[in-house]
């Protein structure tokens, strides 16, 4: 790029503001873009991440912020397609509240798109994209994949935040948990509603069967004896389809080796005060297990490669954000029992042989996801470093990869890339938080996951997103790109482009 292009993050190949105004006023047809014709299945992704069925993963992007129908933060969704060169912004689909066959209409502040998950949720090979926002009592919606890419859209009527999708049951087909919206974050917790659906799920938006959200003997660690769930300092659920919240449901993987996905949270328990929670899948629903408090972003994955999932937590950004330095990122092993007394491994950048240096405000696990790059059984950690400055640039950020081992991450082989970074595009700016939102998967089929890595601050709040290839060592910035929503031809202004990531 010159010096002159390089502060936009911009490519020169997509220019034509055309599908972009349409967009804005609420034209259906250009968010209704299916992707170009591709290869033949060659490619190596995992079916929760391949909309197409072509084989190659497929990004989700959230824009939250973007204006559409000339409403501000009514929010949308771009999708960019995953082929044997990895990701083009020429190849996507923009999702909003305007699209033709999503239900609703564009309606300010609804952000549309702040939470996104993804699994085939009816069977057909496909996987499908499930989008909450942040007025969460306005539901969700669901995304249908095919041979063509995402087409129609379910309403989901009442559940709208933070869907996730896991074979909860272990019947070796996908299931919903939902959860509904709460109206405030006072002294106490309050009830939220949620739900359990079984999978399949129909195109009506219909479960096989509703499960239980969650056993009430087992939450807080209450005995069977406290029938009644009466409130206390942590709140209790009031019967199968309620919880305490609000809920920030973070991450799904396998903790206990029994065949079942688990679910990662985060829930408000009042007075300010935030815990982080574990939910055992089982054939009839949820039963509750403790995790490590440490607050910050969740992950689940397997580090040490011993076939179960590990939890992976950021820094938390209220200590970061205040200049504390116990900035540690945590992980907790899992074993055959979950994560009761499970092993336990702290760190930050003073871990040997971490590229870098530890500082306050780094904000260390800004973003967090773990997978398999290298293909050796166990998950690296990709970590963003959003609050790190360097070049006297303030909060320009970077992100870190980090490699597993049978005892851990190591630092050593340990990677950190920044807008500086020879073959990264772009250049590094003050405020730009590079590290915002991250996410590893196998876009170009190649068997090693990728890294998408976001600055939502990107080009004053328009955002940006970075996709970096994967390899036997690690990721490469050689054959990195990057996008905006320029690129995207979706509306540009605080669009806050690129998180979530999944």
């Amino acid at each position: 790029m010159s010096s002159a292009r390089r502060h936009s993050v911009r490519s020169s190949r997509l220019t034509a503001p055309l599908i972009a105004a349409t967009l804005i006023a609420g034209g259906a047809a250009a968010l209704s873009l299916a992707p170009g014709a591709s290869a033949a299945p060659v490619g190596k992704a995992a079916k929760a991440d391949d909309f197409n069925g072509d084989g190659y993963a497929d990004l989700v992007a959230g824009a939250p912020g973007g204006t559409i129908s000339g409403k501000a933060q009514a929010g949308y969704v771009a999708v960019t397609y995953g082929s044997a060169n990895g990701l083009s912004p020429s190849d996507k689909k923009l999702i909003s509240r305007s699209t033709t066959g999503v239900p609703g209409s564009a309606v300010a502040k609804e952000k549309f798109g702040t939470y996104v998950t993804k699994g085939d949720l009816d069977g057909d090979g496909y996987s499908d994209l499930v989008i909450g926002s942040d007025k969460a009592t306005t539901g969700a919606v669901i995304l249908w994949g095919s041979a063509s890419g995402l087409t129609g859209g379910t309403n989901i009527a009442t559940y709208g935040q933070s869907p996730q999708i896991g074979d909860f049951d272990g019947d070796g087909k996908a299931d919903l948990a939902l959860l509904g919206g709460l109206s405030s974050y006072g002294d106490d917790p309050e009830a939220q509603k949620a739900a359990l659906w079984k999978g399949p799920i129909s195109r009506a938006g219909a479960p096989t069967k509703t499960l239980d959200f969650m056993d009430k003997s087992t939450w807080y660690g209450y005995g069977a004896d406290d029938a009644t769930c009466v409130d206390d300092e942590y709140g209790c659920v009031d019967g199968p389809s309620s919880t305490t919240g609000p809920v920030i449901s973070k991450a799904v993987g396998d903790v206990n080796g029994d065949g079942r996905d688990d679910m990662a949270l985060r829930s408000y328990n009042g007075d300010g005060m935030w815990n982080n929670t574990v939910l055992y899948g089982s054939a009839t629903g949820f039963t509750r297990g403790v995790a490590d408090d440490t607050q910050g972003e969740l992950a689940l994955g397997d580090v040490n490669g011993d076939g179960k999932a590990d939890l992976v937590i950021g820094s938390d950004p209220a200590e970061s954000d205040i200049g504390e330095t116990n900035q540690k990122v945590s992980i907790t092993f899992g074993t055959a029992d979950g994560l009761v007394g499970a092993k336990k491994q702290t760190f930050d950048q003073s871990l040997p042989g971490f590229y870098g240096a530890q500082e306050d405000g780094d904000r260390l696990g800004s973003c967090v996801s773990v997978a398999d790059v290298t293909g050796d059984g166990k998950a690296e950690v990709a970590l963003g470093i959003s609050g790190e400055d360097f070049g006297g640039k303030t909060d320009a950020g970077s992100f870190a990869l980090l490699q597993g081992t049978a005892d851990g991450v190591t630092g050593t082989g340990s990677q950190v890339f920044n807008q500086n970074s020879a073959d990264v595009p772009g250049v590094a700016e003050a405020g730009d938080q590079f590290g915002a939102g991250c996410q590893l998967l196998d876009v170009n089929g190649d068997g090693h996951r990728d890294l998408a890595v976001s600055s939502t601050e990107e080009n004053a709040q328009e955002g940006a997103v970075w996709s970096f290839p994967g390899t036997a060592t690690g990721v490469t910035a050689t054959g990195s790109i990057a996008f905006n929503p320029t690129d995207l031809a979706a509306p540009a202004t605080k669009a806050l482009l690129g998180n979530p990531l999944r």
